[in-house]
């Protein structure tokens, strides 16, 4: 008998619950294919130890951008890799809850809805990610209380004021842990004339990269190409000047937080100085991000538990709830 799925399918990372066992699978979102032959060389972590490293005819993509799928084809066949990873097949096939960005369209929505689908889900519904995010951190959202979840993923932001089991306000921004990335590889080009992939860039965020001055820095010492004579060039980056160049990105995603809390009813506001804002999401653990936003919103900032899994953990506990309500109502004599 197929089991129901819970997918959190993101723009950096893929995750899968499975009702029952909990998360079973947890991949980044890239697949490795052959231009040529149109076959799949590899997927999820395999295809992004790929990327920048492939000959011509070999192509390894992020078939999400934004939140939002860039190619149908190549996502429907990632998604269907990932079923097949937890035992979906043409005789099992399980009704699937997808976690969206709430910034994405209506037709975005649809072709999410078509993907999972056409991957081999027998039904596919949809459950927005702030509200997954909260559910997984086990806020009390059915209560008269403001909540405010800020969902930091790889290419959205997204912030979330929610009372009484519904959504207050939201304020979702397309810009991510991506657009930091981008700005690294930006930078180093522009001061040190040297070009440096995706993953370097991610490498240096992830060694010396950060928001707010924090305790205990390192410098980073860097390999890429030199633009001028094409020659491999090594270089080092300090934690400062890696601080101005991500500045953009990061000052965009607080001016977004403080939009959603400008929109806060009264009441609402007053909650939060108590209740404290929540970050989820990979791109909130960027160290000093939660010490600068509690700076700029005088509001108490605190990490979840399992903040890269919160969101599916939230969706898994709808399809766990549904599935403990359809036992309890239905008459398993009918």
């Amino acid at each position: 008998m197929a089991r129901d799925l819970a997918i959190d399918l993101g723009t950096a990372n893929t995750l899968v619950y499975t009702r029952g066992e909990g998360v079973v699978l947890a991949e980044p979102s890239v697949i490795a294919m052959n231009q040529q032959s149109g076959e799949v060389l590899a997927m999820g972590r395999e295809a992004w130890k790929m990327i920048g490293r492939t000959p011509a005819h070999i192509v390894a993509v992020r078939p999400l951008r934004k939140g939002a799928i860039t190619d149908f084809d190549v996502t429907q066949r990632m998604v269907r890799l990932l079923l097949e990873r937890v035992g979906v097949s043409r005789l099992n096939r399980p009704k699937v809850l997808v976690c969206v960005p709430s910034a994405i369209t209506a037709v975005e929505r649809r072709a999410v809805t078509e993907a999972a689908k056409s991957a081999g889900a027998a039904d596919a519904q949809l459950i927005e990610q702030p509200l997954a995010a909260a559910i997984g951190a086990n806020l009390p959202i059915s209560e008269p209380v403001g909540n405010m979840v800020v969902d930091i993923g790889g290419g959205t932001s997204e912030s979330a004021l929610l009372s009484l089991g519904g959504v207050v306000a939201i304020e979702a921004l397309r810009v991510g842990s991506f657009d930091i990335d981008a700005s690294i590889q930006a930078h180093v080009r522009r001061e040190y004339g040297v070009a440096i992939g995706e993953v370097t860039a991610e490498e240096i965020k992830l060694v010396c990269g950060s928001a707010a001055e924090t305790a205990g820095e390192m410098r980073a010492e860097v390999r890429g190409r030199e633009l001028v004579s094409g020659l491999p060039k090594t270089i080092v980056l300090t934690p400062a000047e890696i601080r101005r160049a991500i500045d953009e990105p990061i000052s965009a995603m607080i001016d977004s937080v403080v939009s959603c809390l400008a929109q806060a009813p009264a009441e609402l506001a007053q909650d939060l100085l108590v209740q404290g804002l929540h970050l989820v999401g990979g791109g909130s653990l960027l160290r000093g991000f939660d010490k600068r936003l509690a700076d700029e919103t005088g509001i108490p900032v605190t990490h979840v538990e399992a903040p890269m899994e919160c969101v599916v953990m939230g969706a898994g506990q709808c399809i766990e709830s549904f599935e403990a309500m359809r036992a309890m109502f239905i008459d398993p004599r009918r």
